[in-house]
């Protein structure tokens, strides 16, 4: 299969593009942490949003968010974010605990800090992926902080639209090795081939005992929720038009393809997360978050 590309030498940092994003969901993060009743703690990501001009004026807190929960963005979508931040923690710290696998692979791995926050067990390497702009900025706060990882980190300056699998062989990544891996809030903004790309790549470098984690949009037309109120507040808030930033092309059958290819999957709403964990968002009308699902992944024994 050939490699895509389509690189954008405008998307490479925090300050533009897909890049704002990372900054907004650090945000969310923080928002989250600070909360009486927090599903997940990331006590480096107000960090990131106060360090950034596009995102210094943000809230950290949600006593600071306008309206407070009832904010569209600050309250329901933040929450959205610190429950998939949790329900993702718990699936990559299952993944090495009882998989077995030493590996994990961050695609996109924006402003994530789970190498630094996480309780890895010993022997764990986490290959984070992104583009050079990104993990700049990032290594640029975290080394303000004196911040140590809880695991032998290798990060990879790379846009996942060039050879990235060149580039993770070249870091010590094991094929005959486990792994997991994890693409959160990636794929909706990749062309189409670039993602089916990534699928089949992921399967190819993985074996058994592997496991993925990735999140989709299952809606055949996006803008039907364009006055969506996550929407509309993302944009008038923070400037963000996610509708923009997304791909607008028919997405793949992902979880299909993988299940084709012998991997054990399912497919979840956050729905089935926020009633489990008894906080989060639940569905509404004219809801940008009715297509979302979370895919989990395992590639058994043969």
């Amino acid at each position: 299969m050939a490699e895509p590309t389509h690189l954008d030498p405008d998307e490479g940092n925090v300050e533009g593009g897909v890049g704002v994003t990372a900054l907004m969901v650090a945000a969310a993060r923080a928002i989250e942490t600070h909360r009486h009743d927090s599903l997940a703690r990331d006590v480096y990501a107000e960090h990131f949003v106060l360090a950034a001009p596009a995102s210094a004026h943000w809230p950290v807190r949600i006593q600071q968010a306008p309206d407070g929960d009832a904010n569209p963005l600050w309250g329901r979508f933040a929450r959205y974010f610190g429950l998939r931040t949790r329900v993702l923690d718990d699936f990559l710290l299952r993944s090495v605990r009882t998989g077995g696998a030493r590996q994990v692979v961050l695609l996109g791995a924006g402003l994530d800090a789970r190498a630094f926050r996480l309780d890895w067990p010993p022997g764990c390497v986490v290959f984070e992926i992104d583009r050079e702009g990104v993990l700049a900025f990032k290594h640029k706060v975290l080394d303000g902080l004196s911040a140590t990882p809880k695991a032998a980190r290798v990060p990879l300056p790379i846009d996942l639209r060039a050879d990235w699998t060149g580039a993770l062989a070249d870091a010590g990544f094991d094929t005959d090795a486990p792994s997991v891996w994890l693409a959160e809030g990636l794929l909706f903004y990749l062309p189409a081939a670039t993602e089916t790309y990534l699928i089949d790549r992921v399967d190819r470098l993985s074996t058994e005992r592997s496991a993925l984690a990735f999140e989709v949009k299952l809606e055949k037309d996006l803008m039907e929720y364009r006055d969506s109120p996550l929407y509309t507040s993302t944009t008038h808030q923070v400037g963000i038009d996610l509708l923009n930033l997304f791909d607008r092309e028919p997405r793949p059958d992902s979880a299909g393809d993988l299940a084709s290819r012998g991997w054990s999957t399912s497919v979840r709403t956050p729905f089935d997360f926020t009633r489990l964990h008894g906080r989060g968002p639940l569905p509404e009308q004219n809801d940008a978050l009715a297509g979302n699902r979370w895919v989990f992944a395992n590639k058994p024994r043969p």
